[in-house]
């Protein structure tokens, strides 16, 4: 469905959320293979110590959920680089929260960098991959979108978002040669899981969930969901009925 990357050598890579977990993972991984680097993060004094660790990379500070502060990162970008290949939007935030804890800032929050984020990025970086007429965006988003689950209001309903605007996105651009990926991951071993005080079924690491990314990409999937063992039992759930799948849900997690 996309077009398939598989030698990263000399590639234009810009990671948005690339301080700690997929992203980090993601950096280390597309370092090795000889990519060029552009890293961004929140914490300014953080990237700029993570990206020390790649000779030649480039550290650009911003937060996604100020959109203002996207197009002069893409502007810094082409002066430097000439041009882009590929985006990987991966920057996000979780706070479990149930329905007793909801709070309009702690939702606001959370869709502002998690959807608007996504959302903020695409509308800096299209018109240059659709002028360039080749590239490609990586939108992570993640298993708790596809239906409800416990603790997830706020994170869940802005992941749904995510997976509805990559799939509109991606019937926009690919027939006009850029492509757009889709991941959806499982439970991944970083800060924000280490929230959870539950146990995570088929748990895995960055660093294995950024193998995953680039095997999808590999091949040119637009999803590109992991570990399979979990996420295809996930996506059985999504084609239940409602009251089926919500007893079903409600049984195995207790909630």
């Amino acid at each position: 469905m996309n077009q398939p990357i598989r030698d990263w050598r000399g590639k234009r890579v810009w990671i948005v959320g690339a301080s700690t977990g997929i992203g980090a993972a993601l950096a280390e991984s597309l370092a090795e293979q000889g990519a060029h680097l552009a890293l961004s993060a929140r914490r300014a004094e953080r990237l700029r110590v993570f990206a020390a660790r790649f000779p030649g990379s480039i550290a650009i500070p911003l937060d996604v959920a100020e959109h203002a502060t996207l197009l002069p990162a893409v502007l810094q970008l082409l002066d430097l680089w000439g041009g882009i290949d590929v985006v990987v939007f991966n920057a996000g935030t979780y706070t479990p929260m149930h329905a007793w804890d909801l709070t309009v800032e702690g939702a606001r929050t959370t869709i502002e960098i998690n959807l608007m984020g996504v959302i903020n990025g695409v509308a800096a970086i299209a018109p240059q991959l659709l002028q360039q007429g080749e590239g490609a965006i990586v939108i992570v988003g993640s298993v708790a979108g596809y239906r409800g689950l416990p603790k997830a209001l706020a994170y869940g309903a802005s992941k749904a978002g995510v997976i509805n605007f990559a799939e509109s996105l991606y019937m926009d651009l690919a027939p006009r040669g850029v492509s757009v990926f889709l991941v959806n991951p499982g439970f991944v071993e970083t800060p924000l899981t280490a929230q959870n005080k539950f146990r995570m079924p088929a748990l895995i690491t960055a660093a294995e969930a950024a193998d995953a990314i680039l095997r999808g990409i590999a091949r040119g999937r637009f999803e590109i969901h992991f570990p399979r063992r979990f996420t295809l039992l996930l996506k059985f759930l999504r084609l239940l009925p409602e009251w089926l799948y919500l007893r079903a849900v409600r049984r195995a997690t207790g909630a």
